[in-house]
């Protein structure tokens, strides 16, 4: 019976508890009640998986409403494999918070930081669940607000204005979706995404489709980053609290990659959108100005938060690619991405994180020498480094490996040279990073550890559980490839 509600289950288990942590009211259990949602609802996503493997989709009617009257959720493969990515991240993020945002908010705003985490997660998985368009952009609009809210909430004050800068530009993409959901309305009378497909199939093209298209296009590509729409990130990443930006790169514009996965296979139809509009040359372009801007961008910072922050423009790229280059071997490439990528990410952020708990600075010029200190958190900032750079054995080298290989199915050399081309960039600001902790002399204004703070030992935890993550998805591949390579198949082949 339980299996049945859910869908529904995993939207409306953290949409409940946000109350409860303003009704509760202190930070302490605030934290306990958000990790405890979080365990919860990853074993609703892996229990949803494991059905959809028997059942292959599982719908739900909202207040049993069948659609397209009603507002239905969806779960397929997909659904389930972005789930379990989203909340497995959301645990691990969560493990490892509570130091950290004791120590980087306010401790009267600690209850609403958690509040809006659990808003947020809602707005996540409820992107991921439903399968009506106009409740899509209503799920974007509580994850972005939300979003905006915990980013605002850190000491540093220039959070207030990355807040600022991120709302603008959420603001516009969720515009442009909005105005795309309606044209789709106003040409088929539906808003179910099922119901809109078979539509829009049995419907001739017309220019109000593909201005729908290109609109919804447009508000996706800000929601993700996607080059040149990535103006927002560099600053959300680089001055919210630590654990936000942790959680924003694991999950958010992994989810709207998602969305514009959904919307080309299941909505539109990757017909359309990559060969009446030639779209998938525009994808190619973006991915490539992404991979060499984001990499070129990232040796060139000091700031350890920056640098992660252009080096994911640059892992975005990577996705985006592999959804450019319409094979099925090309989709499961960007789908293994979308979740090795959240993990190596969200270890590199934790460990910067711990960096700047223990010493108050991500500047690399200030952490000359500092892994004879903290060895065991640069021991696995490397495991996670070289994942990033794609190294064998680690889960990033199956991402590139599989990227390449797509690649040169499709005969497109020129994609081959930028992979081993922002390989060889990762290496480099990887490295220096490295270099400066490990072989640097300690000089007068290096940091020093702050011995009164508590050592974060739960971080730590998540920190290993990820480093092995990272190194067991780069040895044993059935599960995530796998995985990846089913859903493509059905994607394509729909």
């Amino acid at each position: 019976m339980i299996i049945s509600q859910l869908p529904v289950l995993q939207v409306i288990l953290p949409l409940a508890a946000a109350p409860l942590c303003v009704i509760l009211h202190h930070r302490i259990l605030a934290w306990a009640l958000t990790l405890l949602v979080s365990l919860i609802s990853l074993c609703f996503s892996y229990m949803l998986l494991n059905q959809v493997l028997i059942e292959d989709t599982i719908t739900y009617a909202m207040g049993g409403w069948v659609a397209p009257w009603g507002i239905e959720y969806y779960i397929d493969k997909l659904t389930a494999y972005m789930l379990l990515i989203v909340n497995g991240i959301t645990v691990l993020v969560l493990l490892g918070a509570r130091e950290i945002v004791e120590s980087d908010i306010a401790s009267d705003r600690i209850y609403l930081f958690y509040t809006a985490f659990l808003l947020n997660l809602t707005g996540l998985l409820g992107v991921i669940t439903t399968g009506d368009a106009f409740n899509l952009f209503v799920f974007i609009e509580i994850a972005s607000l939300s979003s905006y809210a915990m980013i605002s909430l850190g000491r540093d004050k220039r959070s207030l204005y990355a807040a600022f800068k991120y709302l603008i530009f959420g603001t516009v993409g969720a515009s442009f979706i909005l105005i795309s959901v309606g044209l789709l309305y106003v040409v088929t009378g539906t808003l179910n995404i099922a119901d809109l497909s078979q539509q829009l199939t049995n419907t001739e093209n017309t220019p109000t489709i593909t201005t729908a298209f290109v609109f919804f296009i447009i508000g996706i590509g800000i929601k993700a980053a996607i080059f040149p729409l990535h103006l927002w990130l560099p600053d959300a990443y680089t001055y919210s609290p630590s654990i936000v930006s942790t959680f924003l790169a694991g999950t958010t514009t992994k989810v709207f990659i998602y969305v514009l996965i959904r919307f080309i296979y299941s909505l539109y139809g990757y017909e359309f959108s990559f060969f009446t509009e030639s779209f998938h040359y525009l994808l190619m372009l973006s991915a490539s100005g992404a991979i060499l801007y984001g990499s070129y961008l990232a040796i060139k910072q000091d700031s350890l938060k920056r640098i992660l922050a252009y080096s994911s423009i640059a892992q975005i790229g990577y996705m985006v690619l592999g959804i450019a280059l319409i094979t099925e071997l090309g989709l499961m490439a960007s789908l293994v991405h979308i979740l090795n990528h959240a993990f190596i990410k969200v270890g590199l952020f934790l460990a910067v994180t711990a960096i700047i708990y223990s010493y108050n600075t991500d500047s690399i010029e200030k952490l000359a020498g500092i892994a004879k200190t903290s060895p065991f958190i640069f021991a696995l900032f490397i495991i996670s480094g070289l994942s990033l750079i794609g190294a064998p054995l680690t889960s990033g080298f199956i991402s590139k490996w599989y990227l390449i290989k797509a690649s040169l199915e499709a005969d497109y050399w020129i994609f081959v040279s930028i992979i081993v081309i922002s390989s060889v960039m990762a290496i480099i600001y990887i490295g220096r990073i490295i270099e400066t902790a490990y072989f640097k002399p300690s000089a007068k204004q290096t940091a020093t550890l702050d011995l009164d703070k508590k050592r974060p030992y739960l971080l730590f935890l998540s920190l290993v559980v990820i480093s092995f993550i990272n190194i067991y998805f780069g040895i044993e591949t059935s599960l995530n490839v796998d995985m990846a390579s089913q859903i493509a198949n059905e994607l394509i082949n729909k």
